[in-house]
């Protein structure tokens, strides 16, 4: 920078220093911006002009300082002994300002006092004037006290009225503190008397909050103190009554949708409890408002009306959570009420059907897990791999098999896995029933028939029906049947310790004369039997399925040597089925054989007789005969044991004498040993040999079997017509 610039910059200087001295402090950012806008190094010369700014200012500080130093220091010397005379005037004019109170405390005595002789003027008239006669206001009241008298009813009437009103909104915050403060550890058989003054209408050392305290009762004296002293309390007395009648009415009307949810019941049961609490504090805060007849008649309607809303609303119903959150209401509701000396055995007489209801809500709940359980099953034996597994197993259901025990792993417990999860949901069933019993006040023998009862209908009606429509289910087949069939029996050897976990939880033994039984044996067997009935059914339809598969040639010259292929696969079905029989109880896979064996054999009988069929040829009577030979082996084969002899062939029996009494053509033996005990031809009825033989007859002229007859032997065609005129004579005398 040249030399010349330096005077110009400190000017600058001079006149930026100025302005900040003389400017908001605000706008001094652009003052100070300028300087580093300026030439180089100027701020450094700058900060040399500011720092010698500075101390200058400080010698002139200091100078003014000491100059105003011993001023200071007089006037401190001044305000001291000031002082001490403001401490004088402040106690002078504190004993003035006692004085004064004194003053207005006399005054005011005096004017309570006179105040006190006029109360009773007010109240009761010119009786009293004469006591203060000697004040100016005598004649005014004298004249303005009827007037006085009816503003004073209508102002503490309109107060009370306010005091209804507000009353009916909050009684069930009322309602709500009184019951909280009883709470569940408060039963019906705690004595009343001894609690209730810990909770009735006085605040206790633990600050429980009371109906008192909730509520300003102050209208009500207030009101009923006018009335008395005017001489009117009945008229009082009947208005309150009165209207205490329809807000009670109003309290008891539910909302529609209170079945809904637990709220809509605890709000109905809030308010109730907040009416007769407050009404349990009139009656003893004030000496015959309302009287106990009263309480109890309110009592008495309210009771009736609560259990018909409770009969109705619990009805609606359907969720068993609910229903236990409604029975743990009402026990509170009444305890509370009970504690205030209000009789409340019929709510608990109510219980007992709101009970019935919650059992029906837990047969409904279960019915659909049950369903659930028999759609998830396999319907195959567990299957389990590890000791581990076998234990979870035997854990959860009782099963104790000394044979499958010995057996090694991985093995096959003989159940499927339904029968430990129903096991399991009849134990759940029975804690969800014991939950209601809880705070009943009821007696162990009374719970554990009341368990045994809801079991006992869980057995017989929810799990039996399920069982039941299982059963006649289309998908379910003959395996599943069988298996059906295997897990019932095992449910049944399982009652007994459901008999035991009762009794576990109750402590009373079964042996007690009044205990209810378990007829669960009766579900299980029923369903059983349902389901053997259904194995005999099902089995017979498909035998009917392999029939409608037969295709005869029955004006075959010859049979072609071998069975049908239908008959073959029918067999082998009946075979691989009979197989998984075996683990059924041996008359039951003897039942299913026997009777499918009859229904083949009647099948193939009826075939023969099909009125449809009109003619039938000696080759195809020679194929249907191999086919009953191949039905025959498979009966003698025991494709079930226990039969004994050749029980299960004489099934075919009538099959076989036909067929016999054709092949060989032996009706001289029939018909003269017919009607004989030891006949060879017992089985055979001479309507089916008729008929039969009526489709071998000669009725077309062509085609017949019976043609070779006509050209070699007459005389056979003629035994034919004789064989057929002693049938129908045989038919027509059976028919006679």
């Amino acid at each position: 920078m040249a030399e010349a610039d330096i005077p110009e910059c400190i000017t600058e200087h001079e006149r930026i220093l100025q302005e900040i001295e003389s400017t908001d402090t605000a706008c001094v950012g652009p003052t100070l911006r300028s300087i580093y806008d300026d030439q180089p190094n100027a701020h450094k010369r700058f900060m040399e002009k500011l720092d010698t700014r500075i101390r200058n200012h400080d010698r002139e500080i200091e100078k003014m300082c000491n100059f105003h130093h011993q001023g200071f220091v007089d006037a401190i010397t001044e305000l001291l002994k000031v002082r001490a005379d403001a401490e004088k005037l402040m106690v002078t004019a504190q004993t003035e300002e006692v004085i004064r109170c004194r003053i207005q405390q006399r005054n005011m005595a005096t004017t309570v006092e006179k105040l006190q002789l006029c109360i009773p003027v007010r109240m009761r008239g010119c009786v009293c004037l004469r006591r203060v006669s000697q004040y100016r206001f005598c004649q005014i009241m004298a004249e303005n006290l009827p007037k006085l008298r009816e503003e004073i009813k209508d102002v503490s009437m309109s107060d009370l009225k306010d005091f209804l009103e507000s009353i009916r909104k909050h009684s069930d915050k009322v309602g709500e503190t009184a019951i909280r403060q009883v709470g569940p550890g408060v039963t019906a058989a705690s004595s009343s008397a001894e609690w209730l003054g810990s909770i009735r209408l006085t605040v206790s050392c633990a600050q429980i909050l009371t109906a008192q305290d909730l509520v300003d009762f102050s209208p009500v004296y207030r009101c009923l103190h006018i009335y008395t002293v005017l001489g009117d309390r009945e008229t009082f007395e009947n208005y309150y009554r009165k209207q205490r009648k329809k807000q009670a009415r109003l309290v008891l009307q539910p909302q529609a949708n209170m079945h809904e949810t637990v709220e809509g019941y605890r709000r109905y049961f809030n308010q109730i409890v907040g009416f007769f609490v407050v009404e349990d504090h009139v009656l003893h805060a004030t000496q015959g408002l309302v009287t106990r007849a009263f309480t109890d008649e309110l009592w008495n309607m309210a009771l009736s009306k609560i259990i018909a809303v409770l009969r109705t609303h619990s009805s609606y119903c359907d969720d068993p959570d609910l229903v236990l959150e409604l029975k743990n209401l009402i026990v509170i509701f009444a305890d509370t009420l009970q504690g205030y000396g209000f009789p409340v055995s019929r709510l608990f007489d109510l219980l007992f059907e709101v009970r019935d209801q919650y059992n029906e809500t837990l047969l409904k709940k279960w019915a659909l897990v049950f369903r659930e359980i028999f759609e998830t099953d396999n319907y195959s034996p567990i299957p389990v791999e590890t000791e581990e597994e076998y234990k979870v197993v035997v854990s959860r259901f009782p099963f104790h098999d000394a044979e499958i025990e010995k057996q090694s792993f991985p093995k096959k417990l003989p159940m499927s896995q339904s029968v430990p999860q129903i096991y399991s949901q009849v134990k759940e069933f029975i804690y969800a029933s014991l939950k209601f019993s809880e705070s009943l006040h009821r007696s162990s023998t009374e719970i554990d028939d009341m368990l045994r009862k809801s079991t006992n209908l869980l057995l017989t009606r929810t799990l039996s029906s399920c069982l039941q429509n299982l059963i006649k289910k289309p998908h379910i087949g003959l395996t599943e049947l069988v298996q059906i069939i295997i897990n019932t029996t095992h449910l049944e050897q399982a009652c007994r310790y459901l008999e035991e976990f009762i009794t576990n939880i109750t402590n009373v033994s079964p042996e007690t004369v009044h205990t209810t039984r378990l007829y669960g044996l009766s579900t299980f067997k029923d369903a059983r039997h349902a389901a053997e009935g259904e194995i005999y059914t099902k089995l017979n339809q498909k035998i009917d399925e392999f029939i409608q598969l037969a295709d005869y040639e029955w004006c075959m010259a010859e049979s072609d040597g071998r069975a049908s292929g239908y008959l073959m696969d029918l067999i082998n079905f009946l075979r691989s089925t009979f197989q998984v029989f075996t683990h059924l109880p041996g008359k039951v896979a003897q039942t299913a054989c026997m009777s499918a064996c009859k229904h083949l054999s009647t099948s193939l009988m009826q075939m023969l007789l099909d009125s449809e069929l009109k003619q039938i040829s000696m080759g195809a009577i020679q194929q249907f005969n191999l086919d009953v030979m191949q039905c025959e082996l498979f009966a003698s084969s025991e494709p079930v044991p226990g039969f004994q002899g050749d029980t299960l062939q004489l099934a075919f029996i009538d099959l076989r004498q036909l067929l016999d009494l054709f092949m060989v053509w032996d009706w001289s033996t029939y018909l003269a040993d017919y009607g004989q005990p030891n006949s060879k031809y017992l089985r055979v009825n001479p309507a089916t040999a008729l008929a039969l033989l009526e489709k071998m007859k000669d009725t077309s002229k062509k085609n017949n079997i019976f043609s070779q007859f006509r050209k070699n032997d007459r005389d056979k065609q003629k035994l034919v017509e004789t064989v057929v005129k002693q049938l129908r004579s045989l038919v027509n005398g059976m028919s006679s």
